[in-house]
């Protein structure tokens, strides 16, 4: 490949063979004027001023890096931090990357803002961004995640969106995603798509990077400050790659910090994927016999996506980035743990994250450290996980 085809692919958002754009042409237009939007305001002092200012004043910014005294003494092995991803308000690492992009909503003057969400934190915290900022919000849901999490439902619906299930294929994000696509081709000159991960066409996986690396820019300075080096580890929950990619993005230059990315064991995307088109864009990608996308399961909505961001197609390829599966038992009693052991309720995505963590640390050393991204909490899990665990216990 020449030098000009390589800084072309590079211009249009890949990371080795993954990303790109693979769009129709009228929506290919509206997203060349995104990306230069972003790129005209990722830098611009004002802009970031402003984001700064309601990530301290909205959000609660910046969270802590928390010791887990107890649950480190009894793993045994490396100490434990946790990244307090689930202190945000609305209580996840999402209302990061809302806040910044309905700020360059605002910019482009858009009124109308769409977006999708699995778990529904996404959504949560794209109708609290648009009641702030006085927009329309229409946010599109698989109808089986409306029933598994129908508290974050009537979370939308009180701060004033209008949340579309979606009944078609499984009923969950992918197909989410899908109409969330077609509503954006069919309006994309009064509508900003608000997309929630790190998926996508360029340039979504490079801005929503941009908005979640706060995750890492404060934990790498607050590890510095309490142990007065970097981390051994740093592990993250993926099925779009968000707060994994954010956990991830100042560690990446890092060599000697191992990057760990823990996916369902029935959405095991990167492990098991391939590379295809999805969205609009390559990366590893789970298919059927027959090439389609296949269905997907966790028990963590927000993790039930048969593909994952671009960069972390890339990590795994070049190496950088390690990646593993947990099952479903695995999560619960690592959900379970946390509880017992630290006070804290994590989101069932979160629990992916600590249940290879739990394993991990009893086989590094007493003066190695793990951070934990801790990317929600598990108030929207309870019910679910009250009958996850109560079926367990039916079964064995």
């Amino acid at each position: 490949m020449s030098r000009a085809q390589t800084e072309q692919l590079q211009q249009k958002g890949y990371f080795g063979q993954f990303g790109g754009s693979f769009v129709p042409p009228e929506l290919q237009e509206a997203l060349d004027y995104l990306e230069e939007q972003f790129n005209r305001f990722k830098d611009d002092e004002d802009f970031n001023n402003e984001f700064r200012y309601y990530l301290k004043e909205y959000v609660g910014r910046e969270n802590p890096l928390t010791f887990a005294r107890n649950l480190t003494e009894k793993l045994g092995g490396a100490k434990i931090y946790l990244k307090r991803e689930d202190l945000n308000h609305m209580g996840a690492h999402k209302v990061n990357n809302v806040l910044g992009q309905i700020l360059l909503a605002k910019r482009m003057g858009a009124k109308r803002v769409i977006a999708e969400t699995g778990a529904g934190q996404h959504g949560v915290a794209t109708a609290m961004g648009c009641a702030m900022f006085n927009m329309e919000c229409v946010i599109y849901m698989g109808s089986e995640d409306t029933k598994r999490q129908a508290l974050n439902v009537f979370r939308m619906e009180m701060l004033g969106a209008k949340v579309v299930p979606v009944s078609k294929g499984q009923g969950r994000l992918k197909e989410a995603v899908d109409e969330a696509l077609n509503d954006l081709v069919a309006n994309y000159k009064n509508t900003f798509y608000l997309l929630g991960s790190a998926v996508g066409p360029h340039p979504y996986p490079l801005m929503v990077k941009h908005f979640q690396s706060v995750i890492s820019e404060e934990s790498k300075r607050q590890i510095l400050e309490k142990e007065g080096r970097l981390p051994d580890a740093v592990v993250a929950a993926v099925g779009g790659g968000s707060n994994a990619i954010g956990a991830f993005a100042h560690y990446i230059d890092e060599p000697s910090v191992r990057l760990i990315g823990v996916e369902p064991e029935k959405a095991a995307t990167i492990t098991e994927g391939v590379p295809a088109i999805i969205h609009g864009f390559k990366t590893l990608t789970l298919l059927d016999e027959q090439g389609n996308p296949r269905p997907t399961f966790s028990i963590a909505a927000g993790l039930d996506y048969p593909g994952v961001g671009p960069e972390h197609s890339y990590l795994k390829e070049c190496g950088r980035a390690e990646y593993y599966t947990v099952t479903d038992d695995e999560v619960l009693d690592a959900f379970q743990l946390l509880c017992k052991t630290e006070g804290i309720i994590p989101a069932l995505e979160s629990s992916h994250a600590l249940a290879y963590a739990f394993k991990l640390a009893p086989q590094m050393e007493k003066d190695q450290i793990i951070i934990v991204n801790l990317s929600g909490r598990g108030d929207k899990d309870v019910q679910h996980a009250y009958n996850l665990f109560q079926n367990r216990k039916q079964n064995n």
